[in-house]
């Protein structure tokens, strides 16, 4: 054996052994505090990493039948307390709020919000707070979300006009992931950018690019995640295992070019009123802060919140709808009685629709675009439903799990849109789709603009059925953090008559 490879086999068997004392060390620590349960055995090195899935959330829900609402993991280096049930939930993001407001320095963190500089991923601090006021008062307030409703209505037009060009007599076969894909990021990108996406007619070079970012926030899901090895497995990141930072490095160098390039383009016209115009003032009056890779940080972050996750979101929930057609026809009924036939549902009357935010409401229930919410890291100790939380603990928050309880939900399985009219939601910790606290999601009024003006103008003027009568849609969940369906749903539309008065 040469020395270089004996050098090796010393380096690795020094490496194992020090990992075995320290796992020791670690399990002694553990008994002297009331830790969550967590599974045996825990292997050295990896711990609990053995457990994780493709679909971490179902592997989650399994491990808290057996272990309870509330259970540890040690994922390599890393502790995990996963929470199941909304009472742990409202000690989480009440009492112990201000303790969780951390993000743990994952990967994806360092390239999607440009070195952990982004609202999404930034440390609990000023910087964090300034960039949230910014968002929840300014880009995303109610007159500035009331003043870009033309933009969503022109989108959505689009998409009806798109749909009945395939279907304006009879009954057509149509992929919706891809269309309700480029609607969603169709109204982000023009409320960020003043500019139009995707029309009719050969692209431009600007319009193809579009087309490639969309992809890009695709590929970013599914490789985004608290179930990749090198976040808890340091050693892993010597040889970069499986080639995660440079695909995603590959990602973000994309994806910068783009932002890059709407607001150079923004910055020469300096006469619109889009996100990218009111940051570019900012900047002026205070250029050290507002730099160019802030900005680019809250775009990408309203790309990636406001696109993918409002798109599956209308995917889940017309495939739902497709396989209860009693619901369908009583959503239908709802817009029929409260808009009629004589003109196009407008923003303004999603109000008058409670059974289709009941349907809009369930769909989140039963799929939510983020079945684990996004992870949480304690600054401190602290207590969950009595059990110790040790400085430094990734917090899991299973929301799909939560939604889908028996002891809390009535018929958990079932999809019942009336639940909501009944008044079954009484509590704020049952039904968490966007998270809680003080790292909540801040774009729920939009995700819910666009979702009901949607899926409420589909029903309006589209007649839906299945392509096949006899077999349902599968409802099979895909990989990602998004949870997206595993196969894109192909169904069948016909124009409704409204649709050959406005069309």
């Amino acid at each position: 054996m040469d020395p270089i490879t004996k050098l090796l086999y010393a380096s690795l068997i020094s490496i194992l052994f020090v990992a075995i004392i320290l796992n020791f060390l670690s399990s002694h620590k553990r008994l002297k505090r009331n830790l969550p349960p967590s599974p045996s055995p825990t292997f050295p090195i990896i711990g609990h990493l053995h457990l994780l899935s493709d679909l971490p959330h179902r592997s989650f829900h399994e491990l808290s039948q057996k272990l309870g609402p509330v259970f540890s993991l040690q994922l390599g280096n890393r502790l995990a307390v996963i929470v199941s049930s909304p009472s742990a939930v409202e000690e989480c993001f009440t009492k112990n709020d201000i303790i969780l407001a951390n993000r743990p320095n994952f990967i994806a963190g360092k390239f999607v919000g440009y070195n952990y500089t982004s609202v999404s991923v930034a440390p609990y601090g000023d910087h964090w707070r300034n960039l949230r006021r910014l968002i929840t008062v300014e880009i995303l307030s109610t007159t500035r979300l009331n003043s870009s409703l033309s933009i969503r209505q022109d989108q959505v037009k689009h998409l009806l006009r798109d749909l009945y060009q395939v279907s304006s007599s009879t009954f057509a076969a149509v992929n919706m992931r891809s269309r309700l894909s480029e609607l969603s990021f169709n109204i982000i990108m023009s409320m960020i950018s003043g500019v139009k996406c995707f029309n009719q007619g050969e692209l431009s070079d600007f319009e193809e690019a579009n087309k490639e970012s969309v992809n890009i926030v695709e590929e970013i899901f599914k490789l985004a995640g608290v179930s990749h090895l090198e976040d808890f497995l340091p050693i892993l990141r010597l040889f970069d295992y499986q080639n995660y930072e440079k695909n995603f490095s590959a990602l973000q160098k994309k994806m910068d070019i783009f932002l890059q390039h709407l607001i150079d383009q923004r910055r020469l016209s300096n006469d619109g009123n889009s996100m990218i115009d009111h940051l570019l003032v900012l900047q002026e009056k205070q250029p050290d802060y507002y730099t160019n890779d802030i900005i680019k940080g809250l775009l990408l972050i309203m790309i990636l919140a406001g696109t993918d996750t409002s798109s599956i979101t209308l995917e889940w929930a017309l495939s739902l709808l497709v396989n209860h057609p009693e619901v369908l026809k009583k959503a239908a009924a709802e817009i029929d009685d409260q808009i009629g036939q004589d003109r196009l549902l407008d923003e303004s009357d999603l109000a008058k629709l409670p059974y289709l935010h009941g349907v809009i409401s369930e769909t989140l229930r039963m799929f939510p675009a983020g079945p684990l919410l996004l992870p949480r890291m304690s600054s401190e100790d602290c207590k969950i439903a009595g059990f110790d939380v040790p400085c430094g603990t990734v917090l899991l928050v299973n929301a799909w799990a939560i939604h889908r309880d028996p002891d809390v939900w009535e018929e958990a399985e079932r999809f019942k849109p009336e639940r909501f009219e009944d008044g079954e939601v009484e509590s704020g910790y049952k039904l968490i789709p966007f998270g809680m606290g003080r790292r909540a999601c801040p774009g729920v009024a939009l995700a819910h603009r666009i979702m009901g003006l949607a899926l409420g103008s589909l029903i309006q003027c589209f007649h839906w059925k299945r392509l096949s009568e006899n077999e349902l849609v599968d409802l099979s969940e895909g990989k990602g953090l998004s949870m997206p369906k595993a196969q894109p749903l192909e169904v069948m539309c016909k124009a409704r008559d409204i649709l050959h008065k406005h069309l």
